[in-house]
C-alpha cells in the first residue's frame, strides 16, 4: 500500500519529485528520466508509469534552467524508441510461445491473421497515435510484435512517433509549463494528460466494437 501511495503521489506531483531529485542528485536525473520512459514503453506490465506528464514536466524544468532541454529530449527520445523496440521484441518472441501456435486451444489462426493484416495495413499510424495514449502505448508495440508486423516498418513508425511525442510534449512544457496559470492548475493538467487520451481510446474501442459485424 505504501508503494502504491508513493506511485500515485509521484504521478500527480511529478514536478516536485523531479525538482527534489535534481537538487539532490543533479545530472543523475537524466538516468531517472530514461528509466521511467523505457520501463513504461518497454515493459508490458508497467503501463501505469507517468509518460506524458513526465515529458511535460521535463520540458518545464528545462524552461527554468534546472535541466538542459536538448539533453533531456535526447535521453527521453532514446528511451521511447528503445522501449518500444524492446516491447515489440518481447511480443514477437514470446507471443507464439505463449499460444504455442496451432497446437494450443488458445490460439486462433484466423484472429492472428486478422491482427497481422491489420498491423501491416494500419499498424504504422496505430504506433504513432498510441504514443499519446496512456496504457495503449505500452501494449501497442507488444501486440505489433505478436501480430508479426514487419520489423523495418515498425521501427520507422516507432522513431517517427517518438520524435513527435517527445519533442511535442517537451516543447509544450518548455514554453507553457512555467506560466502562472499552468503552475496553479498543474495537477488538473496532469489528470487531463492521463484521463482524456484514455477516455478517447475507450470510446474508439467501443465504437469499433459496435461497428463490427456480428459473427455468424
Amino acid at each position: 500500500m505504501e508503494l502504491l501511495a508513493f506511485l500515485i503521489d509521484f504521478i500527480l506531483h511529478v514536478d516536485k519529485h523531479l525538482e527534489l531529485f535534481v537538487s539532490t542528485y543533479g545530472a543523475w536525473v537524466y538516468a531517472l528520466l530514461f528509466l521511467i520512459v523505457f520501463v513504461e514503453t518497454g515493459v508490458v506490465v508497467m503501463p501505469f508509469l507517468p509518460g506524458d506528464s513526465l515529458l511535460f514536466i521535463a520540458g518545464a524544468l528545462s524552461g527554468t534552467g534546472m535541466l538542459d532541454f536538448w539533453s533531456a529530449t535526447a535521453v527521453l527520445l532514446a528511451a521511447a524508441v528503445l522501449g518500444d523496440q524492446c516491447n515489440f521484441q518481447i511480443g514477437h518472441h514470446f507471443g507464439p510461445r505463449v499460444f504455442q501456435w496451432e497446437n494450443s486451444r488458445w490460439f486462433n489462426r484466423k484472429a492472428f491473421d486478422r491482427a497481422h493484416a491489420f498491423y501491416e495495413r494500419y499498424g504504422g499510424i496505430t504506433i504513432v497515435l498510441a504514443r499519446f495514449m496512456p496504457f495503449i502505448r505500452t501494449f501497442a508495440p507488444f501486440v505489433a510484435g505478436v501480430a508479426a508486423m514487419n520489423r523495418a516498418r515498425f521501427t520507422a513508425y516507432n522513431v517517427g512517433g517518438a520524435l513527435v511525442w517527445v519533442l511535442g510534449i517537451c516543447s509544450a512544457g518548455y514554453f507553457f509549463g512555467n506560466l502562472p496559470w499552468v503552475r496553479e492548475h498543474l495537477e488538473i493538467i496532469i489528470w487531463g494528460l492521463i484521463l482524456v487520451p484514455g477516455l478517447i481510446a475507450i470510446y474508439g474501442a467501443w465504437r469499433g466494437a459496435r461497428a463490427q459485424p456480428a459473427q455468424p
